[in-house]
């Protein structure tokens, strides 16, 4: 099978990592060509996971898209959400004919508040038994340093998701398979909205007994708007069979899991995002200092949107939602939060 990345930030290069240690080609599209001329220079990203040495012996890169498909039969999207339409707007339906894709995005496109999957069975026409995902809990960080990780790869056709993970496989990377190709994209996107909750918690100085309550609480939100949205295998402690090999359900590493990192950890940019919020930081200010995207502030607005058909109780992500759009002031609402607790 013959991978293309298609994404230039830590993600993708972390991803690229995985598939090159695999001693697998990665054709890979990367926007600027200054970068790839420093990779194959230097081995190294200028500007992500700089100690990260790469292969350039494996790696086929190049700043035009359609050049990076050609030769590809599976082809994972790491690019933010918000960038997604502008691009992949060169290709044609032509371009997706045979060929599975792979979405590592943890967002909802916001120019059309669609899922990834949804968005390009519109614009593209791809089907979704040859669209698949690939979800943590994990970090490009801990990728890089070869700590020990999980990947959740997510498909309705159950062979082919198991042939794409396989290439995923290391000594550093276990792989989980599921087919809830809907949930763990929703899963993602909220579990990003909460960090920024935790965030912003973290930087108005509540404590970790805080923390946990909240962080309980958004896990419970989350499942009310996963049940709301039509998705099963929810029900913690609920397996299809009995053994050492359970089936997955709503405590396991892409739903739970990846809430509980993505709150906690230091190397989360939404934590981060938050945080400079909860220090007072204006929404603008907090961008750009940051540097990177954080997925949960386009999609707290996205879900917003989504809610309104969908009506789940969701007092937590409305209220971030509102911190981050309306205006209303970070400590007011988290007081308005801790009265939702339980």
């Amino acid at each position: 099978m013959r991978f293309g990345v298609i994404g230039s930030g830590s993600w993708a290069t972390a991803l690229a990592k995985i598939l090159t240690d695999n001693r697998i080609g990665v054709h890979w599209w990367i926007r600027k060509d200054s970068v790839i001329h420093h990779i194959q220079k230097k081995h190294h990203h200028p500007h992500y996971l700089s100690t990260l040495q790469l292969n350039p012996g494996l790696l086929e890169m190049s700043s035009d898209l359609r050049t990076v498909i050609a030769p590809c039969d599976c082809l994972v999207v790491a690019i933010p959400s918000a960038y997604i339409e502008e691009s992949l707007r060169s290709l044609k339906p032509a371009d997706f004919a045979g060929r599975l894709w792979v979405s590592a995005v943890k967002g909802i496109l916001p120019g059309v508040n669609l899922l990834l999957n949804d968005y390009l069975s519109q614009a593209f026409g791809l089907d979704l038994p040859r669209y698949f995902t690939l979800m943590g809990p994990s970090h490009a960080e801990e990728i890089a340093a070869e700590k020990l990780s999980y990947l959740t790869f997510s498909g309705s056709d159950e062979a082919r998701t198991a042939e794409i993970a396989s290439h995923f496989s290391t000594d550093y990377v276990n792989i989980i398979l599921n087919n809830d190709v809907y949930g763990v994209q929703y899963a993602a996107v909220l579990k990003n909205i909460y960090a920024l909750g935790a965030g912003m918690a973290h930087g108005l100085d509540y404590g970790d007994n805080f923390l946990s309550v909240l962080i309980a609480n958004c896990a419970d939100e989350m499942a009310g708007f996963l049940r709301r949205a039509g998705i099963a295998h929810i029900e913690v402690g609920v397996h299809d069979q009995d053994g050492p090999r359970k089936t997955g359900n709503y405590a396991a590493s892409v739903y739970l899991g990846d809430l509980l990192v993505t709150c906690y950890s230091l190397y989360s940019r939404n934590r981060t995002f938050g945080h400079m919020i909860g220090k007072g930081h204006t929404v603008k200010k907090a961008r750009l200092e940051l540097n990177m995207v954080a997925e949960g502030y386009p999609a707290s607005k996205c879900i917003h949107l989504i809610n309104k058909q969908l009506n789940a109780e969701m007092p937590i992500a409305e209220t971030i939602y509102q911190i981050l759009w309306e205006k209303v002031k970070v400590r007011e609402g988290m007081k308005r939060i801790e009265s939702f607790l339980v």
